[in-house]
């Protein structure tokens, strides 16, 4: 049995060790936990992790490698990868490289062997923490000077926004979509494009006035990373539009939407991470198995008064999983109806999106 050579140091001074894979950079994180049992591809390519390192439950990772069409991002921005076991000679024939060489060439440190279960058990029982990932010869307390001197990040949006916008087209479009990026994943523009809608990316910091130059069927704000209230402007965005065009928003645009109506959020002790989250739909009393991946949510008692109704609830904790305003055409969801690879109990929504534009360009 080989020697341990990296580490995790978490900041309450707890420490786990583990070998490494991919790069050997060390790292301050904050560390959360996936429950997903494949997709750890979508989970490494997901702009929504910026910043993060994703403990991974299921205990073999690796095994089927790094195809070309799976990635969700051409932006790999994890911050770092925590497995039980890690398989370094994939059986899947699609696969172009090894998951060790797909971080390593993206400077994301990667620990295997690490006791997962337990890792996981401290996250749920204590909350997401500060950690860092770094080499075995490092003691705990210089770790844990490296993780209070270094600094909260609130950048994360603006790492992972493009910075001009760029075009994904369809054959025989219907709609025009304007996609506001604050970390979209591809699977929610391949949605959108199966729907006929040409989508037009744009950057998070977009203006009402540009929007309205370019003149959309509709608004989607994407998925992102980090507190909603770091990008106020995406909120006053929604503010210049609302009303006046559909609004489709996921996960951190459905916070974003929610603070612009003037709902507040706030972080959950561990966050939603995972492929098997059971949602309740209100109107329909359905239960949807959902695919989730955020540390904030909004909360229930200040959507009063702001003219959002509560559409979908999470069945494990109760917390808001959906928000509608009829009257201006706006909804969103906390989850991924897109979701890669799956569930797809959700994806019904994007033909909810589609209904709504048609309507409003019926009634134009």
């Amino acid at each position: 049995m080989r020697d341990f050579d990296r580490k995790i140091i978490l900041e309450d001074g707890s420490e786990y060790l583990g070998y490494g894979f991919g790069s050997r950079d060390s790292r301050v994180l904050e560390i959360v936990f996936n429950t997903s049992m494949v997709g750890y591809q979508e989970i490494v390519s997901d702009p929504s992790y910026t910043y993060q390192a994703v403990v991974m439950t299921y205990p073999l990772i690796g095994n089927y490698g790094i195809t070309d069409d799976d990635f969700e991002s051409k932006l790999i921005s994890v911050g770092g990868l925590i497995v039980r076991d890690y398989n370094d000679m994939p059986s899947n024939f699609r696969y172009t490289k090894t998951l060790s060489e797909l971080l390593e060439e993206n400077g994301v440190p990667g620990v295997s062997g690490v006791d997962t279960r337990k890792l996981t058990r401290s996250i749920r029982d204590i909350g997401s923490r500060r950690a860092i990932i770094t080499d075995i010869g490092v003691s705990v307390e210089e770790g844990l000077e490296i993780i209070r001197s270094t600094p909260v990040p609130r950048d994360a949006v603006a790492r992972v926004s493009c910075k001009k916008r760029w075009y994904s087209r369809t054959a025989n479009p219907r709609y025009n979509v304007v996609a506001v990026d604050c970390g979209i994943k591809h699977g929610i523009i391949r949605s959108l494009n199966r729907c006929g809608c040409n989508v037009t990316v744009v950057p998070y910091s977009i203006t009402a006035e540009e929007v309205d130059f370019m003149k959309p069927d509709g608004v989607f704000l994407s998925n992102g990373p980090g507190d909603p209230e770091d990008v106020p402007c995406a909120a006053e965005l929604v503010r210049g539009l609302r009303g006046r065009y559909p609004i489709f928003g996921i996960c951190l645009g459905h916070q974003i939407i929610s603070l612009a109506y003037g709902a507040k959020t706030y972080k959950l002790k561990f966050g939603h991470r995972g492929g098997n989250h059971p949602v309740k739909n209100l109107e329909t009393s359905k239960v949807e198995i959902t695919s989730q991946n955020h540390s904030y949510a909004v909360l229930p008692e200040s959507l009063e008064g702001t003219g959002l109704s509560v559409t979908h609830i999470n069945l494990l904790d109760g917390t808001v999983e959906g928000v509608e305003c009829a009257k201006d055409r706006v909804f969103s969801v906390q989850y991924h109806p897109e979701s890669c690879p799956g569930p797809q109990d959700s994806s019904y929504l994007f033909d909810k999106f589609l209904k709504i534009m048609k309507e409003a360009k019926e009634n134009a």
